[in-house]
């Protein structure tokens, strides 16, 4: 469902102003936090390993750990 919603707005956005297009690019800069978030909690609370995270993104293991890893790791959150 928000999938569909996102869609239509963007959509909506395009025949919108710039101010609109803003309010998207703030909605993309709070689903990266969300996703970040909800990556440091499955290392830190549950103990996933990198390749359990690549999984579950659809991306290899490597790639978890090469986007995710070092910010992780300077908040001082990676085991």
């Amino acid at each position: 469902m928000l999938e569909r919603l996102i869609r239509a707005a963007g959509a909506r956005v395009g025949d919108a102003d710039e101010v609109d297009l803003a309010e998207l690019v703030k909605l993309r800069d709070t689903l990266d936090q969300a996703i970040d978030n909800a990556v440091t909690i499955q290392r830190v609370r549950w103990g996933r390993s990198w390749s359990e995270i690549g999984r579950g993104l659809g991306i290899t293991k490597q790639a978890a750990q090469q986007h995710y890893g070092r910010a992780l790791q300077r908040a001082g959150g990676d085991p």
